[in-house]
Formats: structure tokens, sequence, C-alpha cells
């Protein structure tokens, strides 16, 4: 369905029940439909550009020197825990119910392990940047290497994931469960087959609204922060040749010299 469509009103029934006079109405299509392709355009258009303009600048700026303690803690937590998250997202928006079906994966079955893996995985996420963000807080050197930049990103991406938690607790745990794929999952397709439709998030609850906006807004300035370094990886050290280190220094053993004449073999 492409935009013209989703301003009529549809012939059927969504599989989700709206609010009353829920549909795409201009403000949806700014959201839904506009504003993904723009953060899509600034995400894919800033790297380019700080890839041509800032390369010294494509790098984590590692605090590993200032601080170990938290970081050993914190940063596992936090890089396991997104990467599971990042693979459920994949999974959820991307594969359609039909696909599961297909492979044998019940739908109750799918249900249980994605909330479950995904509220753990959520938590570790959360817990690993609380630390990382209490430790670039409270010492010294570490807070002293923290940008405006860097206090934007940790704010946006903290937004994000709270967001996103308090959506599947709010709806999956606490609540009576809620099956985003029915909605979220075929608006997400929609723009990416360059077919969108914003009728499916009409009637989406207000966390998970909140959870996709938070979501665009973060991929809008991932490319002028430090999150660009997970779209590198250092492959030339493979085959880089070895760095040989020589000394300027006349001393060049470990032995302090002595007066005199000294016995050689």
């Amino acid at each position: 369905m492409n935009v013209l469509a989703s301003l009529a009103p549809a012939a059927a029934a969504p599989a989700l029940a709206a609010p009353d006079g829920a549909r795409a109405g201009v403000g949806s299509v700014l959201l839904w439909v506009a504003l993904p392709y723009v953060a899509i355009a600034v995400f894919v258009l800033g790297h380019v550009w700080r890839y041509r303009y800032d390369k010294f600048g494509w790098t984590t700026r590692s605090s590993q020197l200032y601080e170990r303690r938290l970081l050993r803690i914190g940063s596992p937590l936090f890089h396991f825990g997104i990467l599971v998250v990042a693979l459920g997202h994949v999974g959820g928006l991307l594969v359609p119910d039909a696909w599961t079906d297909a492979a044998g994966i019940s739908e109750h079955t799918y249900h249980v392990v994605a909330v479950a893996l995904g509220t753990v995985a959520g938590f570790c996420t959360l817990s690993g940047l609380a630390i990382l963000i209490y430790r670039r807080r409270t010492v010294g050197p570490v807070f002293s290497a923290t940008t405006r930049n860097d206090k934007l990103m940790y704010a946006v991406l903290a937004l994000t994931i709270v967001l996103g938690l308090a959506a599947t607790v709010a709806a999956n745990i606490v609540g009576g469960g809620y099956d985003y794929r029915e909605t979220v999952s075929p608006w997400f397709r929609s723009v990416f087959v360059l077919r969108p439709d914003a009728e499916p998030m009409a009637g989406v609850p207000v966390l998970f609204q909140l959870h996709a906006l938070s979501a665009l807004l973060l991929f809008s300035i991932w490319p002028f922060t430090r999150l660009v370094h997970m779209l590198t990886a250092p492959v030339g050290y493979l085959t880089r040749p070895y760095i040989v280190y020589r000394s300027r220094d006349e001393r060049l053993g470990a032995a302090p010299p002595r007066r005199g004449w000294e016995r050689t073999p």
C-alpha cells in the first residue's frame, strides 16, 4: 500500500483494532512515512560525510587507560545485551510471522521466547549502560574526556532502551500481551520496500510509538557520534606488517653500566 492508499479509508478492518478515528492522517504520514526516510537519509549520508571529512575521528575514543574495573563489568553487559536485542529486533521486524509458522514455530512459542530473551537482554543492556554512564560521570579523567556529543548520545541511547524495555514489560508482562508483528513489523517492512504504509501504526500503544520515534532519533545522530565504530572492524591488522621499535638510548641492555673494564665472553 502506498502513501496515497494509506490516506484513504481502509475497506478491511486492521488486524489490531484501533481506537475510533485512529487512521493514517497527515500527522501519521509525517511521523511514519516522511520521518523514517529523513532518518535513513541522514544515517547514510552522514556516514559518507564522516568517513570523507573526519576519517581520523572515526574511533571509539576508548577510555580504558583511565579506568578498567567498572569498564570490565559494564562493557560486556552492555555489548552482549545489545547484540541479543539487535538480533531480536531483526527477527521480529524483518521476518514475517508466516515464515516462522512455516518453520514449525507456533506464535505462542515465538512470543514466549521473544519476550523472555528480550526482557533479560534488555535489563542486561540497561544495567551495563547504567554502569558505563556512572563510570563516565564519577571517574574524573573519564568525565574530562566526555564531550557534549557523548552526553547527547548516551541520553538518546538510554531513552531508546528504557522505552523499549518499558513497552515490552507493560504490554507483555504486566498487561495482557501485544503482538507488534501484526502492526509495527508490516509498517517497518513497508518503509524498506519503498511502499510506506502509516496505517498499521495508528493503533499501536504509545510506548511502542515513542520507542520507534526515539530509535529514529538515535539513527539520525548516529553518524556524528562514537557509535560509528560499530560499522567498522580492524581488518587491516590481519595483513599489516610487524612494527619494529628501536631505542635511541645508548644504553641498550637492561643492566646499568659499570666503571672500568668488563669481562666479555
